[in-house]
């Protein structure tokens, strides 16, 4: 993760029988009950002690206000009967089963019914309630509501598993103070130390510090992640990084692919559009250079897995998934991945305090697909850091990563978060200077910049387990796991903050221990 606020953090932190009276009682019903500083005073009492807050533990009025208070879309997650198991059920067909769009269109009709009262409109239509189409493959929904009546009725639905305000963010308040970490939006190269990289004797490309740390150039000679393809969902690549374009496979990096998507939306649901799959932010460059930037000719710093496949989707602005369209950005991004058969591995830095029905359908989607997933456990400064390990690193479909400083003893870096959800830790900070932390690629030019967090260290896992995998693509999730937690320092002795700790790649390839 890069950017995340303080207060993010501190929180990651009747209707009566005359037709007119009845219209007059839903406009007022329509207004919200409660304050934005309300609604985030609760919030915040709730995220502590390594709690993420889940919007069940509001009340009615709560989501309801905080629908108001935003773009006023509701995220409705739904299930059919005889499907309880929903979590390892999203993902296993191709379309939902005829029962699942049965209740899909009952929600819809209730919805359209109750909100063409709502607004006195009974020329309102379903076109004008849905915000991000029909999916037919994960049972959730994102709709339009104004009414406090239509939240509480999808509430009361026993079928119905979540119900949420898609689009509330607790930063949107103007009062909250901000405060980002080390580690914001930045496309452009850094000043590197002459002592933090090695020089390859082919090309001249640089080999971060920090790979030496982990043996990965050791690790080089027997798997360099050939025809892996790896998924890294985040803020896209940038345009103007030539090595995750045009020279992609250019050098020892030769006959493999990069390719981009965004499935990301900007402006408000009614007239959006798709942005870009380019990188504005910088910190997804980053994030693919650890992973996988080639071993080119120009001189740039080189990913763990330089001959691994890329596929890098845009799906978020920064690396808070906070708004409606990021958070539906990210399910369809899960999706995309879960698609595919040639990506075996998803590498997310990127997250939030406040958990998300619609991110976690997507996660349930991918995991059940056998992707591994890999979710940075938080970065922020180190005033906020206590908070824990974030949302969706939380998850137990997601494989939790922090970053740890250059030394023998464990020590998360200055930025990073700790907790017993942490599965695996990667070097990314000096012992003795936090400003040198690993290396990844620039957006905005040919360049190499530091990058810090367990952003870092999510996409230099990610790398690690591509030459895993490259070594048998017929393995299985839980094999290539098996074989990182037995080639890492802790393997034997799960920590209770950094889980099975730093990873040897030399001997995860080798599928031999620490």
């Amino acid at each position: 993760m890069q950017k995340i606020t303080l207060f993010s953090l501190c929180l990651l932190l009747i209707i009566s029988c005359s037709e007119e009276a009845e219209f007059e009682s839903h406009i007022i019903d329509s207004e919200p009950s409660l304050t934005r500083a309300e609604i985030n005073d609760f919030i915040s009492s709730k995220t502590q002690k390594d709690q993420i807050f889940d919007w069940s533990m509001a009340t009615t009025t709560m989501i309801h206000s905080a629908a108001q208070l935003s773009d006023q879309l509701i995220a409705i997650g739904y299930q059919a009967e005889g499907h309880s198991d929903i979590e390892n059920y999203i993902g296993t067909t191709d379309q939902l089963p005829k029962a699942f769009l049965d209740k899909r269109q009952e929600i819809l009709d209730l919805v359209l019914d109750m909100e063409q009262k709502a607004t006195g409109d009974q020329s309102l239509e379903l076109s004008q309630i849905v915000a991000y189409g029909l999916d037919d493959e994960i049972p959730t929904l994102s709709l339009k509501i104004t009414s406090l009546e239509t939240v509480e009725a999808l509430r009361d639905d026993e079928s119905i598993r979540y119900v949420e305000p898609m689009g509330y963010d607790p930063q949107d308040d103007p009062d909250a103070r901000q405060l980002k970490s080390s580690s914001g939006c930045d496309a452009n190269p850094s000043s590197l130390n002459g002592g933090d990289y090695t020089t390859t004797q082919s090309y001249n490309a640089k080999i971060p510090w920090n790979f030496n740390n982990h043996n990965v150039p050791a690790a080089w000679s027997q798997s360099t992640g050939d025809n892996i393809s790896i998924c890294i969902i985040d803020t896209g690549a940038g345009n103007g990084q030539d090595n995750l374009g045009s020279q992609f496979a250019s050098g020892n990096s030769s006959g493999r692919f990069i390719q981009k998507y965004s499935t990301k939306y900007s402006g408000s649901w009614w007239w959006k559009k798709k942005d870009s799959p380019h990188d504005q932010c910088g910190h997804g460059s980053s994030m693919a250079g650890l992973a996988a930037a080639p071993w080119s000719t120009d001189g740039n710093a080189l990913g763990v897995a330089y001959k691994a496949n890329l596929v890098t989707v845009r799906a978020v602005e920064d690396v808070l998934i906070s708004s409606s369209n990021e958070k539906n950005g990210v399910k369809d991004a899960l999706k995309l991945a879960g698609n595919r058969s040639d990506v075996k591995i998803v590498s997310m830095s990127i997250g939030n305090i406040i958990s998300s029905g619609t991110v976690k359908d997507g996660i349930y989607y991918a995991y059940n697909r056998g992707k591994l997933l890999l979710a940075a456990a938080g970065t922020s400064t180190s005033f906020t850091n206590w908070a824990g390990v974030i949302f969706p690193a939380n998850m137990s479909q997601t494989t939790a990563v922090t970053g740890v400083k250059a030394q023998s003893s464990y020590q998360r870096c200055n930025t990073c978060h700790s907790g017993s959800k942490v599965d695996f830790t990667i070097q990314m900070q000096r012992s003795y200077d936090s400003n040198r932390n690993s290396i990844g690629l620039s957006a905005n030019s040919n360049g190499s910049k530091y990058i810090s967090g367990s952003s870092a260290a999510t996409a230099t896992t990610a790398g690690i387990a591509a030459l895993v995998w490259a070594t048998n693509p017929s393995m299985s999730r839980s094999t290539v796991i098996n074989k990182l937690k037995n080639a890492s320092q802790l393997g034997n002795n799960r920590s209770s903050n950094y889980g099975w700790g730093n990873i040897n790649a030399q001997a995860a390839v080798q599928g031999s221990g620490y």
